[in-house]
């Protein structure tokens, strides 16, 4: 069984307007790197670049 600890809730922020938008969970220890998806932004009205913030 998992353990919770390896898990964080990170922010994405959008790269075209900087406004967070989604929080999702991260298991840190897998993935290092920083997270950055495509996703829907509802101040730009459409699929942007999201990136995990600082």
């Amino acid at each position: 069984m998992a353990k919770a600890l390896n898990r964080q809730r990170k922010t994405l922020v959008c790269t075209e307007c900087n406004e967070e938008n989604y929080r999702v969970e991260k298991n840190v220890k897998n993935t290092t790197d920083r997270l950055e998806l495509s996703k829907y932004c509802s101040r730009c009205q459409k699929h942007t670049v999201h990136k995990e913030k600082k």
